[in-house]
């Protein structure tokens, strides 16, 4: 389980922040529409501007990387297995 920052209610300055270049690298994007369904997606450079227009009207949203080491939940935790061991330790960001 991993608990992120709250969404940002500024959805533009999110998008701003994609990189603009083809080569960029993909986000997992993250965005609650006007019914307070929260949905995310993966996307590329290629796909930002349709990225943009699907999002039009979301009332939050976030860009978040794919790379794990640039990823700063608030809090992680792993549930024990199923005989009981946890091989996890929790950490928090």
């Amino acid at each position: 389980m991993t608990v992120w920052p709250d969404l940002s209610t500024d959805v533009a300055a999110v998008l701003a922040t994609l990189p603009a270049e083809p080569d960029g690298g993909a986000v997992e994007f993250v965005w609650e529409d006007e019914n307070g369904v929260i949905t995310s997606t993966i996307a590329d450079a290629s796909e930002y501007q349709e990225l943009t227009a699907h999002v039009a009207g979301a009332r939050a949203a976030a860009a978040l990387s794919l790379y794990v080491d640039e990823r700063d939940p608030l809090f992680t935790a792993v549930l024990p297995d199923r005989d009981g061991f946890l091989r996890a330790r929790w950490e928090s960001g």
